[in-house]
């Protein structure tokens, strides 16, 4: 039995790092509860189009840097985005072969996962709200999905990342 070891995983961190940066790019009060989850889009991306090229404890480092950068409850992030993986992992196989729009309403109900672990770990710290609006990010992240989906496996397969 051979292992198959992932080529290009400085790709993967290296679009981790830049989710992040689209993460904690200035924007009017407003427009704050638009803003798409990046990082939990690129999760999904890579944990199920190149699982083992992007690693739990990868994830899990990546969501504890969001949590330092946003400056939120350490770990608050890192523990959504590995109950994210964990749900791309179990729906792997059938994700792969959907069409783009039907990616987008599994993108959603991933993030709507994300955002909802985010805002209980939130509320477990004595601040929780009445309000659902924590929960717009999956709609735009789930209609920002298709391009970012074209944008990524292009890349993925420029980079020959396995």
């Amino acid at each position: 039995m051979s292992l198959v070891k992932a080529n290009n995983r400085w790709l993967i961190v290296t679009t981790y790092l830049f989710a992040l940066l689209l993460s904690v790019l200035p924007l009017t009060f407003d427009a704050r509860w638009l803003r798409p989850e990046f990082l939990c889009i690129f999760v999904i991306y890579w944990v199920v189009f190149s699982p083992q090229g992007s690693s739990l404890l990868l994830v899990f480092l990546m969501g504890c840097l969001q949590d330092l950068l946003e400056g939120s409850f350490l770990g608050q992030h890192a523990l959504a985005l590995l109950c994210v993986s964990y749900l791309c992992l179990l729906f792997e196989q059938r994700f792969k072969y959907y069409v783009a729009w039907q990616q987008a309403f599994l993108v959603f109900g991933l993030v709507f996962a994300h955002q909802f672990v985010d805002h209980w770990v939130h509320s477990l710290q004595g601040a929780s709200s009445i309000s659902f609006d924590f929960l717009m990010p999956a709609f735009t992240s789930a209609l920002l999905w298709p391009l970012i989906w074209m944008l990524l496996d292009r890349t993925r397969i420029f980079f020959r990342v396995a």
